[in-house]
């Protein structure tokens, strides 16, 4: 049996004043799946999520959010969503439990005290529920975000690139429990610029300027491109990077490390020109299987360069 659709929009498209910041944007998103977006600052993709959840009306399309019209049914959607935010948005002069408490009546949230006491256990934070906001670490502050969104009990959650500023082992730590509400059946929509998060997430979109590039699994987004790579390495690469760049079958140069990472779509065309550039130089190349990191570079240059003839917006 098919797993039930939490969203499932066509068309959408939302201006502010002359800028199309979403372009005719179409997808869907499973229940219980974390679905990732992928772009540049400024691409739309908050304003894609954000439609998406019924949080911002579109100027035009149409499409259903747990069942719900994204456009005449806003306000019941709104009531069923937990939104975390890029920027810590809650009181640093209150106590985690003291913030808790008060985001749950703001939500009229039954049997109150005990579901407080349900969010601090379950996010870990029964430890420290009378310390101060302000003195949480970036790690912990992100905990009790999360445990906001969750106290009314949404089916789906929203997160603005929600690891900025935290250190690896509470990035780790955060997407354990993304993980483990996702099994539970809430629906997660996320954006990040981390590679390994979007690896973590079970299906990915690619936004730039408005418009969706490409979508589907790590594997999937990678393959649509029919990347083709050749990892470079040795001495004195640095002074070879911009000859690399200029080669024929050439499309994408980017380092990685100590080596960089050549990739095209023609693939005899690029093996040709890369061995014979590389004659005399004591530079070495081999084949590699294109990264999500290789995939998200080569979208990324190409919608720049979209963008530079006029193309772009949002």
């Amino acid at each position: 049996m098919d797993t039930p659709l939490t969203i499932d929009v066509s068309r959408l498209n939302k201006h502010f004043g002359n800028k199309h910041v979403v372009k005719d944007l179409s997808l869907q998103v499973r229940k219980g799946e974390i679905f990732g977006f992928l772009g540049p600052n400024g691409s739309g993709k908050t304003t894609s999520i954000r439609m998406l959840c019924g949080l911002l009306t579109p100027d035009s399309g149409q499409g259903t959010c747990l069942g719900l019209d994204v456009v005449k049914d806003s306000i019941q959607i709104k009531s069923q969503v937990g939104y975390m935010t890029q920027r810590f948005s809650l009181w640093d002069d209150l106590s985690i439990e003291e913030n808790l408490d008060f985001v749950a009546r703001m939500f009229g949230v039954a049997n109150r005290r005990q579901a407080v006491m349900h969010a601090l256990e379950e996010l870990g934070l029964a430890g420290r529920r009378r310390q101060l906001a302000g003195a949480l670490s970036g790690g912990w502050k992100q905990r009790l975000a999360l445990a906001s969104c969750l106290l009314h009990h949404p089916r789906l959650l929203l997160l603005d690139e929600p690891t900025a500023g935290v250190d690896p082992k509470a990035r780790r730590d955060f997407w354990e429990e993304i993980h483990r509400l996702s099994a539970s059946g809430i629906t997660v929509l996320v954006s990040t610029h981390y590679m390994d998060e979007a690896e973590r997430c079970h299906r990915l979109a690619y936004i730039s300027y408005g418009q969706l590039l490409a979508s589907g699994t790590a594997k999937e987004v990678v393959d649509s491109l029919h990347l083709n790579t050749w990892e470079i390495s040795g001495h004195k690469l640095h002074s070879f990077g911009e000859k690399l760049r200029q080669l024929p079958g050439t499309e994408m140069v980017a380092s990685f490390g100590t080596t960089r990472h050549v990739s095209g779509r023609d693939a005899g065309t690029l093996k040709a020109s890369l061995e014979t550039a590389l004659v005399g130089s004591g530079l070495q190349m081999c084949p590699i299987s294109p990264s999500l990191e290789d995939a998200f570079i080569h979208l990324m240059q190409g919608s720049r360069d979209q963008d530079q003839y006029g193309n772009g917006g949002g």
